[in-house]
């Protein structure tokens, strides 16, 4: 009998390839997905098209108060950034992985899932101190002391299989299997149409990975301006 996983899943490159990672390692698969106040809902139906694409069995969808992120660009507190900036940049959501991870391993233990994937990578991160790896060794500590699970001798590993890896070599490793990037989205500010912007962070991660990955890139990008 296959293990239950349950995976965060954005919608994005990173996330869509945790969940092709938890995919192959033969997991029955529990998406997880959240609304928390984005500027958009292109990247909420990204994350449904992946989890139709990799029959997941069950894909959750939680609308979380917006009131609880402020200060970032993404949830609309600013304009979203056109160049690279020194330090955080705006578009960090405040412990925003803190708590998606924390939903996930309430469900995990209310599911008996013996695995957590997640998408980070501490390698094109933009600077959000939520994806290093001593965040993510601290909260394996933390789910580790929190969960009855882990005191009974049941603990929930916690996988991050991309965090060493740059955008090229997570869009070369989710090719080999099987993802379909032209599902994926990525862009922090789309049009009304939902195309990329092509300027934004998220954007020029993106491009650049599929470049130095030299495989095709997929994105429908919005016209120059």
């Amino acid at each position: 009998m296959s293990e239950r996983a349950v995976v965060l899943l954005s919608g994005g490159i990173d996330s869509a390839t945790a969940l092709a990672e938890a995919a192959a390692a033969s997991h029955d698969l529990y998406a997880l997905t959240f609304r928390y106040g984005q500027r958009h809902e292109v990247e909420v139906a990204a994350a449904a098209r992946l989890a139709a694409a990799f029959r997941v069995k069950e894909h959750r969808v939680l609308a979380l108060d917006p009131a609880a992120f402020g200060g970032s660009s993404l949830t609309g507190a600013g304009p979203i950034p056109r160049s690279p900036a020194a330090g955080i940049p705006s578009t960090y959501v405040p412990a925003r992985n803190t708590i998606f991870l924390a939903y996930a391993l309430g469900w995990a233990e209310t599911l008996t899932a013996r695995h957590i994937y997640l998408g980070i990578t501490a390698v094109d991160y933009s600077g959000y101190p939520d994806c290093r790896p001593e965040y993510l060794e601290a909260f394996r500590r933390l789910a580790a002391l929190a969960t009855r699970e882990a005191v009974e001798g049941r603990p929930v590993a916690i996988h991050a299989p991309l965090l060493r890896l740059g955008k090229a070599d997570i869009i070369r490793r989710g090719t080999a299997l099987g993802v379909d990037y032209a599902l994926t989205h990525s862009c922090y500010d789309p049009d009304e149409a939902g195309r990329a912007c092509g300027r934004c962070d998220a954007c020029r991660h993106r491009r650049r990975g599929f470049t130095e990955a030299e495989i095709a890139d997929p994105t429908r990008y919005a016209p120059a301006e």
